[in-house]
């Protein structure tokens, strides 16, 4: 079943007004360990892992370490994709986690991600993307909608 049926079939099982066909969250990670951050293994394991975690298919990755520091990677999922850049020297990391459908849940690849970067501090924000509203069937011409905040 594709993305697009399951989610006019979710429209009518549920009796919504609309349904989204992906979930992107964008998380900002803080005081994570640099340690980690900086190891180009790692955060290729961690996110392939989330991706896991979280339910998703895993296609192909690719990640790149920078010098003097930094990672930059992404996992290709066949619900979307996990992309992440990090900045050790600052603790900092920002992650993209985008799921198509309902099989996975973006929001346990954050929870999964903020232990094992050891962040003290996190925050994210959810978006739902490709609103379909039920009177038209068709797909809504908003960007996005800003679903939930979260800063912890």
């Amino acid at each position: 079943m594709t993305i697009v049926s399951s989610s006019l079939e979710e429209l009518e099982a549920k009796n919504l007004d609309r349904v989204n066909l992906g979930q992107h969250v964008l998380a900002e990670f803080f005081e994570c360990d640099p340690n980690i951050l900086n190891n180009n293994d790692k955060v290729e394991k961690y996110m392939i892992e989330a991706a896991l975690e979280c339910g998703a298919t895993i296609v192909q990755k690719c990640f790149h370490m920078f010098n003097p520091y930094g990672v930059s990677g992404v996992v290709i999922i066949s619900e979307s994709h996990l992309a992440i850049h990090t900045w050790p020297e600052l603790g900092y990391a920002a992650v993209d986690l985008f799921t198509c459908g309902t099989k996975c849940d973006p929001k346990v690849a954050y929870e999964f991600l903020k232990k094992k970067f050891n962040s003290k501090k996190a925050s994210f924000t959810e978006l739902k993307r490709g609103i379909i509203d039920r009177e038209t069937l068709k797909l809504s011409e908003q960007p996005f909608e800003v679903a939930e905040q979260f800063e912890g």
